[in-house]
């Protein structure tokens, strides 16, 4: 009935669309399987892409020649950039999304990707055969064979749905969960645990009260997440800011003794930066009130997604909170909010590549390694596409540094150090975010997109074209002089000192009181020049010359610290046999595993002295 496939994707939310979506395009024959066709990458929680360190995600996840930007752009129906205010490092974008539209542009964009087959059905179990996966065995007992398999299982193994003192199994609601699969992992000696993550309750639209809200419209002039040709948005809509209230935490309260995290029904851990409503009211007692922010689910719906009241209390509960919210009072719910717990396996059981120490061939991505959000969970599927197609056609895996990418940080992170709640990026948690800028992650990434078949011939002329003009205009802005009697008066209006001889404009650009804006103001000539080359390109410039130190300085210790990762380690290397090792040390690096000695150091627990030790062992 089934041909062999290369790549089999099991999973169909952020991170199987773009493990699949990878794994096709690259050349690999692959199938996806999902449990419901109609809910291909669904967004299950906020309608929403993007944000601090997500929305850099999304842009290298274009970059390297995946379709999330390219999705995102389509079904847009607001854009920010966040952290204007901040250093060109913590810029995120955002995107407002037209949950609906997300989905279906991403099954019609699948459905038109050549190699790449579909099955609805349930997996049950991963075949293995001498320690190697070759297929999948469905709930209706079918066999289908491949060379490589990826696991992405959201939130559906073993799901369980929480509303007050009411449970009951489910991947998603109205979705069931899926069985069997977490218990043939560990029959095979995997280790698993138990996560929890929640969603708030949807509201009508047209019961709402906008006059008593904060307006939060897009930016005036709106950008995208692509690299490539989508269109910008020519209209927007609005979301809107509410708080709540002492009358709001109270009726929360009156829950709380039905509350299943309080009670002690949910046993797995939540994500510590997405708290639930009762858990902020509950660690932040001293608080007066907490964000609301109300978001419109599409161009077409009245659907509103109620951000920052995720909780699993009653629905009774829930309804009463809400309508003491300002604007709310006579809000009508579409349905209420609840917890799903599910399970995972602890990442520092994969490789960096994502494939699986225990079984070679299999991949896990997503949340099934202990990671919450879309960003998050589509990268992970992407580095696995690619490196499944890798694995099945005998090929070397793509491991992006962390001086490379986000993407590097957070698998870096998830495979050396594990996770005990679900990981969700920060730009805090990248040494070298300066240079990794959601700037630039075209010119940090397309070339290794288009290297290994994912990135287009188009994405890399333009990606060099833009390297040529930054060049050209970077060096012309320090070749220009600009005349004191000519710019005195400019520099005197934009509160920044006078100068006594020519300067150059990249000098000037340095003072933080000056920007391109304020440049092309000071001089027609230097505006004209300005103006040849795109605003990309012109924002680019100026973040080069600001920030010149700062990225010079990262770039050195980058190389520094890059030269440990030439210094490989068999899999197979006896750690036992290096005596002047630390015990934690020994028992971590026979767990993990490290690739490289830059890896080993940074696994939690092995110390400077290990890796002195483990350097000079090495050596000899």
């Amino acid at each position: 009935m089934f041909p062999d496939y290369d790549v089999i994707v099991v999973g169909a939310g952020h991170a199987g669309c773009e493990a699949a979506h990878a794994a096709a395009r690259m050349g690999s024959k692959v199938l996806m399987v999902t449990m419901n066709m109609n809910t291909i990458a669904q967004m299950s929680c906020n309608p929403a892409m993007g944000g601090v360190a997500k929305g850099q995600i999304v842009r290298e996840i274009d970059a390297l020649g995946g379709m999330s930007g390219i999705i995102s752009d389509k079904s847009m129906i607001q854009f920010r950039m966040l952290n204007r205010s901040k250093g060109p490092a913590m810029w995120s974008p955002r995107t407002q999304n037209d949950r609906m539209r997300f989905s279906e542009e991403w099954r019609l964009a699948l459905e038109q990707t050549p190699n790449l087959d579909f099955w609805q059905e349930m997996v049950k179990e991963v075949l293995v055969k001498n320690g190697r996966a070759v297929g999948i065995k469905t709930s209706l007992g079918l066999e289908i064979k491949a060379n490589a398999v990826v696991l992405t299982n959201g939130t559906f193994l073993n799901g369980k749905i929480h509303i007050g003192e009411k449970n009951f199994g489910g991947g998603r609601t109205a979705e069931g969960a899926a069985t069997g699969l977490t218990e043939q992992l560990v029959s095979l000696g995997f280790e698993s645990g138990r996560m929890k993550t929640g969603t708030p309750p949807r509201i009508d639209g047209r019961s709402l009260d906008y006059s008593k809200m904060e307006e939060q419209p897009g930016d005036e002039q709106p950008a995208k997440f692509s690299y490539g040709d989508t269109k910008t948005l020519e209209k927007q809509i609005s979301c809107w800011i509410t708080y709540t209230n002492d009358e709001v935490h109270h009726e929360l309260k009156k829950g709380f003794e039905k509350s299943p995290m309080f009670q002690g029904r949910i046993k797995g851990l939540g994500p510590r930066y997405c708290p639930s409503i009762e858990d902020k009211i509950n660690r932040f007692a001293e608080r007066e009130r907490h964000q609301i922010f109300v978001e419109p689910e599409g161009w077409n719906t009245v659907e509103i997604y109620v951000n920052g009241f995720s909780t699993s209390l009653p629905e009774d509960v829930q309804y009463q909170a809400l309508t003491k919210i300002p604007g709310f009072e006579k809000a009508k719910m579409f349905r209420p909010g609840y917890a799903i717990e599910y399970d995972f396996f602890p990442p520092t059981q994969l490789q960096l590549s994502l494939e699986t120490q225990r079984v070679e061939g299999l991949f896990f991505a997503g949340q099934i390694n202990g990671t919450t959000g879309y960003e998050e969970a589509a990268c992970q599927g992407l580095m696995a596409g690619i490196n499944a197609h890798n694995k099945a056609h005998s090929k070397e895996p793509l491991i992006l540094k962390r001086s490379e990418a986000y993407i590097g940080v957070l698998i870096d992170d998830l495979v050396n150090k594990g996770t005990q709640e679900p990981y969700r990026m920060f730009t805090s948690r990248a040494e070298y975010r300066i240079l990794l800028r959601q700037d630039n992650a075209d010119l940090r990434l397309t070339e290794i997109g288009h290297s290994i078949g994912l990135a287009s011939d188009e994405r890399l002329e333009k990606v060099q074209t833009k390297k040529e003009h930054f060049n050209h205009l970077l060096q012309q802005l320090k070749k220009a002089k600009l005349d004191p009697a000519m710019v005195n008066d400019g520099l005197t209006q934009f509160n920044t000192s006078t100068i006594d001889e020519k300067v150059s404009v990249a000098h000037l650009l340095k003072r933080p009181q000056l920007s391109i804006k304020e440049i092309k103001a000071l001089s027609t000539e230097t505006r004209e020049l300005l103006d040849k080359y795109s605003i990309e390109v012109q924002e680019q410039v100026e973040i080069s010359i600001k920030y010149e130190s700062y990225i010079d300085r990262e770039q050195k210790l980058a190389e520094k610290i890059g030269t440990l990762e030439d210094f490989k380690i068999k899999s197979d290397f006896d750690y036992d046999r290096v005596k002047a090792l630390s015990s934690e040390a020994r028992e971590k690096l026979k767990k993990i595993k490290p690739e490289t000695l830059g890896q080993a150091t940074r696994i939690s627990g092995v110390s400077p002295s290990d890796i002195s030790v483990l350097t000079i062992y090495l050596g000899k």
